[in-house]
């Protein structure tokens, strides 16, 4: 059994213990954890939490409760100072993406793991859905030869809520870095190819009511030839996508055409089609089976994990790439020009 200490406790972290954390019987929550008073009374009612096991600060739990691991679903700005501490306690640690708001200090937490000799892993959950697990499988065999270019669209339209009092509104790059950061790790996973360089830009519409940009679109180049077009959207009023959006990946012997992750972490949406150079029709092909799905995924794997010591697919280290990619579209945005990404990673 994994004790394990959740901090974070607002909307999203109430979720996780709602839905994800009664998924795996290995898993055993002992402790609760949120600086604010408003949010853990929120978790003790809905959850039916005892009160003695929330606390203020991860310090007060690790002096009151005996834990393996800590998973963390705070906001960004808690992820770097909560892994470390966790680290420095000798538990190892799940932290939600982006892991932290720089390569620089991702680094930092990636050696700290190392020298404490603790995973430390990322939840990259879109990699935990059959569609992008099929889509990987297929690049993966070679049997339609190599890939040339990928596009991918992603198109929601979350701007009905009231300007005043919506979160969503006011977060740091609230495409690049709150959504298309699960692309972004999508795309080297299935490609199993590293991003190069990027150019990226990225705008509000007029009818936006997102303090940053909520729109953009970037051409990213990968070490093995493909080359990837990449549109998103929270604005968008054309036809909804998948979470996961909508994927075309040209080969040189065909297509392949997948979307995944529909509403409600519906894993049986996904879909994936192969049609061959001349062929009519596509086929629908037969989808990768998982004993879990989305975030009930990446704790089995972060379980499995600790059970056997060895580094998880999507470890702290691993996931450099994906912050580096994340960081060098939003820089990239910013300047207006391409950025190489190799050098973005040190």
């Amino acid at each position: 059994m994994i004790r394990i200490i959740q901090v974070g406790m607002g909307g999203w972290g109430r979720d996780w213990a709602q839905t994800v954390l009664s998924r795996v019987a290995e898993v055993e929550p002992v402790a609760h954890v949120d600086m604010s008073a408003e949010m853990l009374e929120k978790a003790q009612q809905m959850l039916k939490i005892p009160s003695d096991r929330c606390f203020p600060t991860l310090e007060a739990a690790l002096q009151r409760v005996e834990a393996d691991a800590v998973l963390i679903t705070a906001n960004l700005p808690a992820h770097v100072p909560v892994t470390l501490a966790a680290l420095a306690a000798g538990k190892h640690v799940l932290v939600e993406k982006p892991f932290a708001a720089s390569v620089v200090e991702g680094r930092r937490v990636v050696e700290a793991a190392e020298a404490r000799n603790r995973i430390l892993m990322v939840s990259q959950n879109y990699r935990h859905f059959p569609g992008s697990r099929t889509a990987a499988a297929l690049v993966s065999s070679g049997a339609l030869g190599p890939v040339g270019s990928v596009t991918i669209d992603f198109r929601r339209y979350d701007n009905t809520a009231p300007r005043e009092g919506h979160k969503h509104y006011s977060i740091y790059q609230p495409l690049l870095a709150d959504m298309s950061i699960h692309h972004f790790d999508l795309m080297r996973m299935i490609l199993a190819q590293e991003a190069q360089t990027v150019a990226c830009h990225t705008w509000n519409p007029p009818w936006s009511k997102y303090d940053e940009p909520a729109a953009g679109a970037a051409t990213i180049t990968f070490d093995g030839g493909a080359v990837v077009s990449y549109r998103g959207s929270w604005v968008s009023p054309g036809p909804q996508t998948h979470w996961a959006g909508e994927w075309r990946i040209e080969c040189e012997a065909g297509e392949i055409v997948w979307t995944g992750r529909g509403d409600f972490q519906d894993p049986k949406v996904d879909r994936v089609t192969v049609r061959k150079l001349g062929a009519k029709r596509p086929k629908v092909v037969d989808l990768v089976q998982l004993p879990d799905t989305d975030r009930g995924g990446t704790l089995r794997a972060f379980v499995e994990a600790i059970q056997s010591g060895s580094e998880p697919e999507t470890s702290g280290r691993d996931n450099l790439h994906t912050l580096a990619l994340m960081n060098a579209a939003i820089e990239a945005s910013q300047i207006g020009a391409p950025v190489t990404i190799r050098q973005r990673e040190g």
